[in-house]
């Protein structure tokens, strides 16, 4: 079987063609795609708890520690002890924070809103239904 024949290709390179534009963008910024990812993930008035972010982006708990590290020397975050369970850190965006989110929101709608223009109705729901097969599928082998 040729690499091109594979789903797993095709999935890989189209995912990293989309990570050189988010970077892209993000360098523009002075972040990363990584840190305007775990910026999206964190709740703008509330914080989130640092334990639930990785499990929201698929990242092992040592990568996001290095991820809040970086962000929290750029100012970007700032940690606090949990109010309710001290033994917790909730993570909250700063001011500069809060704009660099606003910016990767912005950008990942035009992308989404890019595709979507250039897709039908029909193909973005064959779209949906076909990645929601390929997760069942992973599920599966994982068991």
């Amino acid at each position: 079987m040729k690499k091109e024949e594979t789903i797993d290709y095709h999935i890989k390179t189209c995912w990293h063609s989309i990570s050189r534009i988010y970077n892209q963008q993000a360098q523009k910024e002075g972040i990363t795609a990584s840190m305007g990812f775990v910026l999206i993930n964190i709740h703008s008035t509330e914080g989130t708890a640092a334990t639930k972010i990785a499990p929201m982006m698929g990242l092992e708990s040592r990568s996001l520690t290095r991820i809040l590290k970086s962000m929290e020397e750029r100012k970007l975050i700032l940690k606090q002890p949990d109010e309710l369970d001290r033994r917790s850190v909730r993570i909250f965006l700063t001011d500069l924070g809060k704009q660099k989110k606003v910016v990767a929101v912005k950008t990942i709608k035009e992308f989404n809103e890019k595709v979507r223009n250039a897709l039908t109705e029909k193909e973005m729901t064959n779209f949906f239904s076909l990645f929601d097969k390929i997760h069942r599928v992973i599920g599966l082998i994982q068991k």
